[in-house]
């Protein structure tokens, strides 16, 4: 099973030994064994990198005959290397193909460390167990064992479209997610790769950036800060993080977006009092821009606080009467309210003081929307 094409069982005992027999001399840059070309695919999942590094044989005119026939179903017993009647398919050609996590990750619901990882694959007819193995330098499959097995899951594989290389791609990309699929002939063998705590590995690595040369920036405290809020994780050094933005030893701006970063950190992390004074503070301060107030006031629109975000763009409408974008600001919290007619007639007004072209389109598209009784996207 696996043998592919141009690579006999006759030609790679010899090339095998040859292989050994060299180690000690530098290789040569000779053209790929069985013209099996080298590929490679990297995807990332938020912080973790998975790369795939493998060998690619062709169909070469055995279209539908590669399953089952050319590349066996089960174990199969090569008669070479030590892996005996327990031989599984190498999940490519020539050496092993490697799969390499930068962190860890879920494979189909289980475990699988950071690290690199020879994979290999035992078809059958409704499903698959795909290997990876904590060996990865190997040749093939010749010399595998199960003791060296890292993780097994089991996959069912699906019809596809024809294709005359094998190729490994990652589909149904997500934030968290990618299924990582090997394609070849009409087969393809998808396998879901999830990372189920991608925010707390951004915090992770936020945490560690800041002691560096990014720590000399209240933007970047202040950026933060406001991940952990958005993503309602690490909340009480989220909270610390603010408070460096607006006071921190060399480092503290107080400014509008600091300040209204920190007043909504002060209120989830449930201090109500604070967070109101904090909030008057910014409103007071200089920097309370018509642009900097309305941000603000989407801030609370995502965090679902629909009425006190139209308080605040009722606040920047009395402080910056009829400018962009406090019109668009209050055309969203009336929207946002069930305030349809409302919320049309600051858009109107929103239109006629577009900045550009680009903008009073999205305007007059949303104004449509309003018309029809639906709220703004």
């Amino acid at each position: 099973m696996g043998t592919m094409k141009h690579v006999s069982p006759v030609l790679i005992i010899p090339l095998a030994l040859g292989l050994a027999s060299s180690a000690r001399a530098q290789a040569l840059s000779l053209p790929p064994s069985g013209g099996n070309q080298v590929s490679s695919v990297t995807q990332g999942i938020g912080l973790v990198r998975v790369s795939v590094d493998y060998s690619s044989p062709d169909v070469a005119g055995r279209q539908g005959k590669i399953w089952g026939e050319l590349v066996t179903y089960g174990y199969a017993k090569f008669g070479f290397g030590t892996c005996g009647e327990k031989c599984p398919w190498r999940a490519g050609a020539n050496e092993n193909t490697i799969l390499t996590t930068s962190h860890a990750l879920q494979v189909e619901g289980q475990a699988l460390p950071a690290g690199r990882y020879g994979v290999h694959m035992i078809p059958g007819e409704k499903t698959w167990t795909v290997i990876f193995s904590k060996s990865s330098d190997a040749w093939g499959s010749y010399f595998y064992e199960e003791k060296n097995d890292a993780l097994r899951v089991t996959v069912t594989p699906k019809k596809a479209p024809f294709t005359e290389y094998l190729n490994y791609v990652f589909t149904e990309r997500k934030a968290d997610q990618a299924t990582l699929e090997m394609q070849w002939d009409e087969l393809a063998v998808p396998i879901r790769l999830t990372v189920p705590n991608l925010n707390a590995l951004h915090v992770a690595q936020i945490r560690e950036e800041l002691t560096g040369s990014p720590g000399f920036s209240d933007v970047r405290w202040r950026q933060a800060a406001n991940f952990c809020l958005q993503n309602d994780i690490n909340l009480e050094e989220g909270l610390r993080w603010a408070e460096y933005a607006v006071k921190g030893p060399f480092v503290g701006q107080e400014n509008f977006s600091n300040l209204t970063t920190l007043a909504l950190l002060q209120a989830a992390n449930g201090d109500a009092k604070s967070a109101q004074a904090t909030e008057k503070r910014a409103f007071g301060h200089a920097t309370a821009s018509p642009g900097s107030i309305h941000s603000y006031g989407r801030a609370l629109l995502a965090r679902g606080e629909k009425k006190r975000a139209l308080e605040v763009f009722r606040a920047n409408a009395k402080k910056h009467p009829n400018q962009w974008p406090v019109n668009v600001g209050l055309g969203r919290g009336y929207s946002a309210l069930g305030d349809y007619k409302k919320a049309a007639e600051h858009i109107e007004a929103a239109i006629k003081q577009a900045p550009d072209p680009g903008n009073k389109a999205n305007l007059e598209k949303a104004l449509e929307t309003l018309k029809a009784g639906q709220p703004m996207s």
